[in-house]
């Protein structure tokens, strides 16, 4: 009897509707509250299928992150040699934001908070896509700095970090059906523009 042919593009397609529906119920229901006979369901198949596709729960959860690292990276490739620096960063932010409205959007990031304290394997998933966001951030920061458009007294590293920060920020203040898409730009660019151009000279 021959062996039954796996077909790649219907795996993916299967993983990634079962991590859909995972991250709908983890941010709702939290991830303790979820079980995989809850993600079952809501996808429709066995809870034995889940298993197919991911190990544990834990991978899952997982799973839902790991999708972001190469979004990151192309987000960055995409902006990389832009003209000008700051539209770019705003750009930048403003699409990693854009989820902020969504009505899980909150739960979700609560649950990772939660979940990174247990699992050091999440921990990596997170901090290599944060490392690519850094490091294209940083290099448009620099460039912001050398043309003059971006305040010099800033550490491009530091400055990417903290944007990072705000754009957290929007998530765990999110409201749903609301973009923080206007604040996020208004305080991006105060903390962006040289003091000089703020009208604001130097203290001693």
């Amino acid at each position: 009897m021959a062996a039954r042919r796996v077909d790649p593009e219907r795996v993916a397609w299967k993983r990634e509707q079962i991590t859909v529906e995972a991250g709908r119920l983890f941010s709702t229901q939290g991830y303790e509250r979820t079980s995989v006979a809850d993600i079952a369901r809501a996808v429709g198949v066995r809870q034995a299928s889940i298993f197919y596709y991911f190990t544990d729960k834990a991978a899952l959860f997982r799973a839902i992150f790991e999708r972001d690292l190469p979004v990151a990276e192309a987000l960055i490739a995409r902006h990389a040699d832009a003209e000008e620096p700051v539209p770019a960063i705003l750009d930048v932010l403003s699409e990693l934001a854009k989820d902020a409205a969504d009505p899980g959007a909150s739960g979700m990031v609560v649950e990772l908070l939660r979940r990174v304290e247990h699992d050091p394997a999440l921990i990596a998933v997170v901090m290599r896509t944060a490392e690519v966001l850094t490091g294209g951030l940083a290099a448009l920061i620099a460039r912001g700095i050398s043309d003059g458009d971006i305040d010099a007294a800033l550490d491009p590293v530091e400055t990417a970090t903290w944007l990072q920060a705000i754009v957290d920020a929007t998530y765990l203040n999110a409201r749903p059906g609301y973009s923080p898409l206007p604040e996020l730009q208004r305080t991006v660019l105060g903390y962006l523009t040289p003091r000089t151009q703020q009208g604001a000279e130097p203290h001693d």
